[in-house]
């Protein structure tokens, strides 16, 4: 069965591909307002390491990465 909602996820993603920290939300505002905080956290080393902040959405609770921060 599909929500009729959208989960937001943010990703702090590391080189080799690894999330290293996830919050998901289903409100679009705070999701991101939290990207831009991400971003923001990252230092310039770990951007020139190839580090990544990604928000990206998903349908369902199943899809989000197990060690994620859940907000409702």
């Amino acid at each position: 069965m599909r929500s009729v909602f959208m989960i937001w996820v943010n990703e702090h993603i590391d080189p080799s591909g690894i999330v290293y920290s996830a919050i998901a939300c289903c409100d679009r505002t705070a999701a991101e307002e939290c990207h831009t905080t991400f971003q923001a956290a990252l230092t310039d080393e770990q951007k020139e390491a190839g580090w990544i902040a990604r928000l990206r959405t998903v349908d369902s609770w199943d899809d989000v990465p197990i060690s994620a921060l859940k907000l409702s």
